[in-house]
């Protein structure tokens, strides 16, 4: 029994490691779903400004031969894979068909109001200044239709959020809990 305890020291250190990285791993993914269901708000705000201005426009005009049903038809399709969304923010499949849509959206109110569109940098400045050296780029910027630039920094945090957990999730020790716990990397809103 003596010569056993080195082998109990070091299970328990290594239980004791085991529970810190889980705990590391799970505060970072929940820093993102928080990250998620700030930029789920912004996102729907972006919709419902959208889809106000479009049914104000022709309000006479049937559904299909209105100028506007194509928005109408993106901020719909968009709606509904935020609603998917919703169940599994972290999911890289759901995360990008969301992207896509928004951004059909986007294309689809630039196309009918190309003037009405602002353009946000992720820290909400309007001004895009120049890149430092050594640092990587910022994503592009999306033009949003609301006048605000919430959704585009809440698409910047979700963003910072997930690049955060993916690489605490490709870390070396914190790559066996992942595996052990069956923890995917997440994919960004681009």
């Amino acid at each position: 029994m003596p010569g056993s305890l080195p082998y109990w020291i070091a299970g328990a250190i290594a239980l004791f490691w085991f529970v810190g990285a889980y705990n590391r791993l799970m505060r970072l993914r929940s820093a993102a779903l928080q990250a998620y269901a700030v930029l789920d708000a912004a996102l729907v705000r972006q919709l419902d400004f959208v889809l106000a201005r479009a049914a104000e426009e022709e309000p006479s005009a049937t559904p299909l031969e209105s100028p506007s049903a194509s928005v109408r038809a993106a901020a719909n399709q968009l709606s509904t894979l935020l609603a998917a969304t919703r169940l599994r923010p972290l999911n890289p499949a759901g995360v990008a068909a969301m992207s896509t849509a928004m951004h059909v959206m986007l294309a689809a109110w630039q196309s009918l109001h190309p003037d009405a569109v602002v353009s946000f940098d992720a820290d909400g400045t309007l001004s895009r200044p120049a890149p430092l050296e050594g640092l990587p780029e910022p994503s592009t910027p999306i033009a949003w239709p609301e006048p605000s630039a919430a959704a585009e920094m809440a698409r910047g945090q979700f963003n910072l959020a997930v690049a955060r957990y993916n690489a605490a999730i490709a870390e070396f020790p914190a790559v066996l809990v992942a595996w052990i716990m069956q923890l995917k990397p997440a994919a960004a809103l681009r």
